[in-house]
């Protein structure tokens, strides 16, 4: 009986100890293989002209390279779809308006390690001040300069040009500031929502619209793209909104492994110290790169919940 307990128990500890080694090479070997697949990045596009399309390659390479893995990048369709891709686990990073991170955020399908700091603009002026970065924005509210629309209230009756309703800037806080001008967005204006900010200013300027949401700044953003129009000199801010807005959000899934978390936030901190990373962050206007802090966002979920009332 003694050698058969004996027999039981050094069995046991065998067992045990093929379970441990087993179950230690199963997380390792899984490990492995999750470091084999290609991480997937995903960002918003600020215009839909096929530019930051063709753009995406040379920054997947960019990131491969640094992470000393393959990374695929791929352009959201809209705000929504990215928050649908972190939702589902398909995108691994995501380059998030404040508005679309916060949804994602309330999803638990996004964590931020990073948020963007763009250049600052003279408010007065509206130009760019050369080497003072912002970690905030503001939407504004642009009208022809020759419209003879002077306040907010004058929009009553007039046809805006916005963003998607998931946009912080191209409606969200503009339309909630409407509210408390009393202005009513449904019943006071016709809202027609548009694919990107060219096509907002283009009907400004062309009288399709009497005004537009949009960031603060896009006129210099944009003015490339309108070579014959001087958008200082035929567009006027009305309105900068008092809220100001979180600038986008470097996110990654809640569960991915720390040490690639640091990974991708080390490779987001050095890119203004490049080239090849300072023309990437060129496409959504980024300048550099702080540690995140989520209660900033915290503004964007109650001019959400306002806009919706």
């Amino acid at each position: 009986m003694k050698k058969r307990t004996k027999l039981l128990g050094l069995l046991s500890v065998i067992g045990l100890s093929v379970g441990l080694l087993t179950g230690c090479g199963s997380s390792s070997d899984k490990k492995a293989t999750d470091e084999k697949k290609p991480l997937e990045l995903q960002f918003v596009p600020t215009n839909n002209d096929g530019s930051m399309e063709a753009k995406a390659k040379p920054f997947a390479k960019y990131l491969t390279e640094k992470l000393g893995r393959e990374v695929n990048v791929t352009l959201a369709t809209d705000y929504s779809t990215i928050v649908e891709a972190m939702a589902s686990g398909k995108v691994d990073i995501g380059i998030m308006p404040p508005s679309a991170y916060v949804q994602a955020r309330n999803q638990k399908a996004a964590t931020a390690i990073l948020s963007s700091e763009l250049g600052a603009y003279n408010r007065e002026t509206g130009k760019a001040e050369a080497d003072k970065l912002s970690s905030t924005f503001k939407g504004e509210v642009l009208v022809r300069a020759d419209s003879g629309i002077n306040s907010l209230k004058d929009l009553k009756g007039k046809k805006i040009a916005s963003l998607s309703p998931n946009s912080a800037s191209g409606y969200i806080y503009p339309v909630v500031e409407m509210k408390e001008a009393g202005i009513d967005p449904t019943k006071d204006v016709t809202l027609t929502t548009v694919n990107d900010i060219p096509s907002e200013i283009t009907a400004v300027l062309n009288g399709q619209q009497d005004a537009c949401f949009v960031f603060e700044g896009a006129r210099n953003v944009f003015a490339s793209k309108f070579e014959k129009d001087d958008l200082f000199k035929d567009l006027k801010v009305l309105y900068l909104t008092k809220g100001d807005i979180p600038n986008d959000a470097i996110a990654v899934q809640p569960k991915m492994d720390k040490e690639l978390q640091t990974k991708v936030k080390d490779v987001f901190l050095a890119m203004p110290k490049d080239k090849e990373g300072s023309e990437a962050m060129a496409m959504w206007g980024h300048k550099g790169y702080v540690e995140a802090d989520d209660k900033n966002y915290d503004t964007v979920e109650e001019y959400t919940e306002k806009a919706a009332e």
